[in-house]
């Protein structure tokens, strides 16, 4: 029997690992890579089997954000050349929703730029969700940024299922990235959605000068918090941002590092986000062995597969997709 294998069944067994069995997976020899990944499967498939969250991204508002985040293209300090707009109105957002919809997605994620939202802006979202459980069915995450107990409230009142805040790095490395928010007003957002009875969501940016323990940390972190769902995003450094120009990554290190957050969060949904084509490229589809979710569609200013390479993907590697509500947790 494998190290890899011995370890997943430990996993499965309830057992967590050690810092040193963590950084093993992260340090894997690339001629190891399959059992790695064959042993993150086994604990992917006890939970989930061969089934494939599909969720879909709208930028409700984009640019205009007073915060310092050195990875965002919509941030204070990028000069990036993106579009920049104020919050859609509802009928906009309706209308991604239906694309949700029929692209098979069984989550629709209604995300803003900045600070936190207005009251205004939270009108706005607040009816266009009702409308959207309504019409669609659909399971709706919000991602408008820092909260208050009675925005949380409202948001849980309207009907929304999920709400997205990243941890984004370990707690150590967080001043690298941004100082406009600290590392606990992301982990006080967390817990008040959950403090509401809306599930979290809450993820991690790889490949942003971090060091693998810091890898690790988040990982360890995105337990403790008892996330439901954990976006891994692959950093797309843009022009124009703090971060241009920053390229660590490649293909078998992103495999990697899906593997860690199995094997760490065994039982939790698992998304490949941002950065997935331009990071795994041709191995994309592997990882499917590790994850169990992926977006289809665009993501905020940086463009995604095509859809229907996605749909014929999953499809090609006899994955299903789930069409299931989600429930809280998933």
């Amino acid at each position: 029997m494998t190290y890899w294998k011995e370890l997943a069944l430990g996993v499965l067994e309830g057992r967590e690992l050690s810092d040193e069995e963590a950084i093993s997976i992260l340090d894997c020899a690339d001629q190891e890579l399959l059992e790695l990944l064959q042993a993150a499967y086994t604990i992917r498939y006890h939970h989930f089997g061969n089934k494939v969250k599909l969720n879909m991204i709208i930028n409700t508002k984009s640019g205009l954000c007073p915060e310092n985040c050195g990875y965002c293209a919509q941030s204070s300090v990028s000069d990036a050349p993106i579009e920049k707009y104020r919050m859609m109105d509802k009928e906009s957002i309706l209308q991604g929703a239906e694309q949700a919809y029929n692209l098979n997605a069984g989550t629709y994620c209604i995300v803003a730029s900045g600070r936190g939202p207005s009251e205004k802006e939270l009108d706005t979202v607040t009816s266009a969700v009702e409308e959207i459980k309504e019409k669609f069915g659909l399971k709706v995450c919000a991602c408008l940024g820092i909260l208050k107990p009675s925005q949380a409230e409202r948001l849980k009142a309207a009907g929304v299922d999920r709400y997205n805040h990243n941890l984004n790095t370990s707690e150590s490395h967080h001043d690298a990235i941004t100082t406009s928010h600290t590392y606990q007003d992301r982990v006080n957002t967390v817990e008040l959605v959950k403090d509401s009875g809306i599930s979290p969501c809450s993820g991690v940016i790889v490949g942003m000068k971090e060091s693998k323990q810091d890898v690790v940390d988040i990982a360890r972190s995105l337990k403790i918090l008892d996330a439901d769902s954990i976006p891994v995003n692959f950093l797309h450094a843009i022009d124009g941002t703090p971060l241009e120009g920053t390229d660590e990554l490649n293909p078998r290190y992103c495999l990697k590092v899906l593997c860690l957050m199995r094997f760490i969060n065994p039982s939790k949904e698992i998304r490949i986000s941002g950065g997935r084509e331009v990071n795994l490229r041709s191995l994309q589809p592997l990882g499917l062995y590790p994850a169990n979710s992926i977006f289809v569609g665009d993501y905020l200013t940086t463009a995604g597969q095509e859809s229907t390479a996605d749909h014929k993907m999953l499809e090609d590697m006899g994955f299903e997709i789930d069409f299931a509500k989600e429930g809280i947790p998933s």
